[in-house]
């Protein structure tokens, strides 16, 4: 017995018809033509535009102007659910710290995953890696090589859950306007200097050393938080 949800409009039934379809049916199926979409879910043309727009803005279904127009399958990637995460973690008034205090737990985690899991392949990404991490670096690229050494470390852990919720972190870390995380020189110095130590256990097959190597990066990044590291006026 399908039950449908009390005071439900019939823009909102016909969108919930066009995400079944699509949910039915592969990434790039056609699901028809709007005149045959009208006949086949027996609404009006307003209405199905309507609910198209709605599905639509869920990357559940593209629809396609012209000849060979009509309404096609899609599926939301990776990006689309996280910049809806990080606007709803903004609203709720979260700010880096928050963040932070999570996904760190969670890059511990994924450091001795990858340290145990890592291939030839792997290592030698890592050994390139290392040998481009620079002295002079200034602070976007700094905060570039930060993200590429996350994503690369949560790749090799082989858990999409790790890597949803570090692309979380780094994202909403990114969007900080006024970030200076790394607005000082010595702090970029000291935080290459950390990255390269972590690399290096995680290329040692170390978990344990990987561990205590993200453990004593997140504590140096608590400390400069702490002392106004997302809000000084030379910030990124």
């Amino acid at each position: 017995m399908n039950f449908q949800p009390l005071n439900e409009t019939l823009a909102s039934r016909t969108a919930r018809a066009l995400v079944d379809m699509s949910l039915a049916a592969k990434p790039g199926d056609y699901l028809g033509a709007e005149n045959d979409l009208l006949e086949k879910l027996g609404v009006s043309r307003p209405t199905l535009r309507q609910a198209a727009k709605m599905v639509e803005r869920d990357r559940l279904i593209s629809v396609r102007r012209g000849t060979k127009g009509g309404f096609f399958a899609e599926r939301p990637d990776a990006s689309d659910a996280i910049q809806s995460l990080t606007r709803f973690l903004r609203l709720r008034g979260a700010n880096l710290g928050n963040v932070m205090q999570v996904t760190k737990l969670v890059f511990e985690e994924a450091a001795a995953t990858a340290a145990n899991l890592r291939t030839e392949a792997d290592i030698e990404q890592l050994t390139e890696l290392i040998d481009a991490i620079g002295v002079d670096d200034g602070p976007r690229e700094s905060i570039a090589a930060d993200v590429k050494v996350a994503r690369i470390i949560a790749r090799i852990s082989g858990n999409p859950v790790i890597e949803l919720v570090m692309e979380i972190g780094y994202s909403f870390g990114l969007s900080e306007r006024n970030g200076g995380l790394y607005s000082d020189p010595a702090r970029r110095i000291l935080a290459a200097e950390m990255q390269r130590n972590l690399l290096n256990a995680i290329i040692d097959g170390d978990c344990e050393i990987a561990r205590l190597m993200v453990r004593r990066r997140t504590s140096k990044f608590d400390q400069w938080l702490q002392l106004g590291g997302i809000s000084g006026e030379n910030g990124v």
